[in-house]
C-alpha cells in the first residue's frame, strides 16, 4: 500500500496483493477517494501490527511459564534421584529402578 509518483504528475494510490504466488500492483485512484481508502488500509495495518504485539506478548508469557516449569522438573527429578539412591535403587539400563542386591 503506497502512494506513488510517475514522471512528476501528481500520485495515486496503490495496493499490493499477492495473486496466483506472485505480488500484482492494484491502482486504486487519486483524490479524496484514495486518501480514505489508504487510511482505511493504514487502520487495518495497524490493528494487525497490534494483534501481532499481543500475541507475541501472550508467546512470550507462556514460553517464561513452560521455562519456570522445566526448571522446577529437574530440580525435582534431582531430589527424587537422591532420594532413591539413599533408599539403596540403581537405574538399570532401560531407566528402571531396581533395589540393589543384598539390601
Amino acid at each position: 500500500m503506497a502512494w506513488e509518483k510517475r514522471k512528476g504528475v501528481g500520485r495515486y494510490y496503490t495496493r499490493s496483493e499477492r495473486v496466483g504466488g506472485r505480488v500484482v500492483r492494484r491502482y486504486i485512484g487519486t483524490g479524496p477517494l484514495a486518501e480514505l481508502i489508504a487510511r482505511e488500509d493504514e487502520a487495518r495495518q495497524r490493528e494487525r501490527e497490534a494483534q501481532r504485539a499481543a500475541w507475541s506478548a501472550e508467546r512470550e508469557a507462556w514460553d517464561a511459564i513452560e521455562r519456570r516449569a522445566l526448571d522446577d522438573s529437574r530440580k525435582l527429578d534431582g531430589v527424587i534421584r537422591a532420594h532413591v539412591v539413599a533408599e539403596g535403587f540403581h537405574q538399570h539400563k532401560r531407566g528402571e529402578w531396581r533395589r540393589r542386591r543384598g539390601q
